[in-house]
């Protein structure tokens, strides 16, 4: 595990596609898994290693993700998620020509392990509000910045998918092509908070992986070196 950043309250790192965020019933390796084993190595700490999983990414979505070293940071940090104060941005190849920007707002039902837009009067539905900016478009793929209003299982899969733009790779929603067999093209590049006890401004990016084969790199190392929102500079703080 190579972190972004590491201090005493938080564990910043990227990610990959097709690992887990959190262990389920399949027994399959998981991030937070590893983020308890790095801590425990790197420290040599005897026991148990406490690990706070304040947010999630589906397993075949990749990204920037942090996670907490103490239940204050942890519970400051869930606090934080579900008010909306963390800035979360993806980046996204899609099937087809998208171009401009846009909002969607729709309705969402989640139903055996799938999600769909049902009607607002839906007793069940969740708002989901999200918003686009079409950054590229070549080889039948536009690169999508999306922004998300709202945090719902699924939600830019399902959303660009009623755009008739599903995600590369995305079958279960109606993609046509693959990304690598497994996985697909969603990559929160960007992750931004306040520091959940020093109270500073923290700001982190990371290019998309190695699956994506440098499509659209131009416009992503644009983003990646964007001076509107400085990288954190350091890769560990203060231990």
């Amino acid at each position: 595990m190579d972190p972004l950043y590491l201090d005493n309250h938080l564990l910043v790192v990227v990610k990959p596609p097709g690992l887990l965020s959190q262990a389920d019933r399949t027994g399959d390796d998981d991030l937070l898994s590893r983020g308890k084993h790095y801590l425990k190595e790197r420290f040599d700490k005897p026991g148990d290693v406490f690990l706070g999983l304040v947010h999630r990414l589906d397993r075949p979505a990749s990204g920037v993700m942090v996670l907490a070293r103490t239940s204050k940071a942890a519970g400051r940090l869930s606090r934080a998620f579900r008010e909306r104060r963390v800035e979360k941005r993806y980046l996204a190849l899609v099937e087809g020509r998208l171009t401009g920007e846009g909002e969607r707002v729709d309705h969402l039902l989640k139903e055996n392990e799938r999600v769909r837009i049902v009607d607002a009067g839906h007793p069940k539905a969740k708002r989901a509000v999200l918003r686009w900016k079409v950054l590229g478009v070549e080889d039948g793929l536009s690169l999508v910045e999306v922004g998300l209003l709202t945090g719902r299982p699924h939600q830019v899969r399902v959303q660009m998918a009623a755009l008739d733009t599903p995600l590369l790779g995305d079958l279960r929603y109606g993609a046509a092509r693959e990304l690598d067999g497994r996985n697909l093209a969603l990559h929160a590049y960007r992750l931004a908070f306040e520091h959940p006890v020093r109270r500073e401004p923290m700001d982190f990016r990371a290019p998309p992986p190695a699956t994506w084969e440098g499509r659209f790199a131009p416009q992503i190392e644009r983003l990646m070196n964007d001076p509107s929102a400085p990288p954190a500079s350091g890769k560990t703080g203060p231990i």
